[in-house]
């Protein structure tokens, strides 16, 4: 049985689940109606603050969308879907890749209902052709790590529930980082954290690549931080279906 089955198969998973649904693709724009409309004019920029904040929603709306994807993973391991693949001779890397690959269009469709209505909203972008090529280049490779990573985690839980609970700190991280507010605002300690952390580099090359003016010292930690994950999500969840299936 092909990627491509296994990968129609989980996307249809994530589409019948309302709770799913939700998070992956509505609870970001809520935030973003949140903070653009509520929260907004309490921070000081120096641009439109939509225009600001629609980088790091867009890292947000990929986070969201990883609790299913770990509870889905978890509940093949757990629940016996495993070993009736086995049977059908389907192989370990289409059953961990089809997981993969529909995190990532999950977190596709997420980001693009969430840049239409920041447009609704007033976004305003410098980008070119190419730098909206380098967006959907970022996202992509954002997406095939935190899949991996993602999928390494619900492999590692040890109930579906554990598994989802495990993504959490991965969904606070954007919080803590330059998604909101600028990391020079923040408090000291707080402040280094949200500077050194992964998700800042990759929100700020969003940035700069939205403003048409990526810098290489943003772009060149993302893509390390993004490979890095991937590679490291990779090796764990094949060592870690191997040892459980």
């Amino acid at each position: 049985m092909s990627t491509q089955v296994m990968v129609r198969r989980n996307f249809k998973h994530i589409a019948r689940n309302p709770t799913s649904v939700f998070n992956a693709v509505l609870m970001p724009i809520v935030i973003m109606l949140m903070f653009v409309y509520m929260l907004g004019d309490a921070f000081s920029v120096g641009v439109d603050y939509v225009d600001y904040a629609t980088p790091g929603l867009m890292l947000l709306a990929v986070c969201y969308g990883l609790g299913a994807t770990a509870t889905s993973v978890n509940s093949d391991m757990t629940k016996g879907i495993i070993n009736r693949f086995k049977v059908m001779d389907v192989s370990r890397g289409a059953v961990l890749t089809g997981h993969v690959v529909a995190s990532l269009l999950t977190n596709l469709v997420a980001i693009a209902a969430l840049v239409g209505v920041a447009f609704l909203l007033g976004f305003s972008t410098s980008a070119s052709l190419l730098d909206w090529l380098g967006v959907l280049g970022i996202v992509v490779l954002l997406g095939v790590a935190a899949g991996w990573f993602t999928v390494a985690l619900g492999l590692a839980a040890k109930s579906p529930e554990t598994a989802g609970l495990a993504t959490v700190p991965l969904v606070m991280l954007p919080f803590f980082s330059s998604a909101i507010v600028p990391a020079e605002k923040m408090g000291p300690g707080l402040r280094q954290f949200a500077q050194y952390q992964p998700f800042t580099p990759i929100i700020e090359t969003l940035r700069g690549l939205l403003d048409g003016a990526p810098a290489a010292g943003d772009v060149i930690p993302a893509l390390a931080w993004c490979a890095g994950i991937a590679v490291a999500g990779y090796l764990w969840a094949r060592a870690t279906f191997k040892k459980r299936a």
